[in-house]
């Protein structure tokens, strides 16, 4: 049994396709899907989104906020994936995100609560993108 997954932003469907599971980062903490998931409702933090293939590797997003909401009626499992952003984790451009890093640090070392969000988000996004659980600021 499979799980049909799809995932999508504001602005366009970015992936959909059958997985044997999809793991995600909620903001309460991890959660895996297999098929005969019970339904469910996860608010997602920035983080991974892992979809697992049979026969094939898997598919890894950045995901940056949003939603994964899981059906299942009789044999059939569906995940969709409700981001605000999102992107295939090989497209992240890691030299730009890290070449923001010192001025981000900087305003946020200086009281800058905008300046403390996005460096979160820059070093989950850096995580994310190389596979690895972020640490907070």
């Amino acid at each position: 049994m499979t799980v049909t997954v799809r995932v999508v932003t504001p602005e366009r469907e970015l992936w959909s396709g059958d997985a044997a599971m999809v793991i995600a980062r909620g903001v309460d903490g991890e959660v895996g899907i297999l098929a005969g998931h019970i339904p469910m409702l996860v608010s997602l933090a920035v983080g991974p989104l892992r979809i697992q293939r049979d026969g094939a590797a898997d598919e890894v997003l950045v995901i940056d906020g949003g939603f994964l909401h899981v059906t299942s009626e009789g044999d059939e499992t569906r995940v969709d994936v409700l981001a605000e952003r999102a992107m295939p984790a090989a497209d992240v451009d890691v030299a730009a995100l890290e070449s923001s890093l010192p001025e981000l640090e900087r305003r946020a070392g200086d009281g800058d609560g905008t300046a403390k969000d996005e460096l979160r988000r820059v070093r989950a996004t850096l995580a994310a993108a190389s596979g690895h659980t972020a640490t907070s600021a």
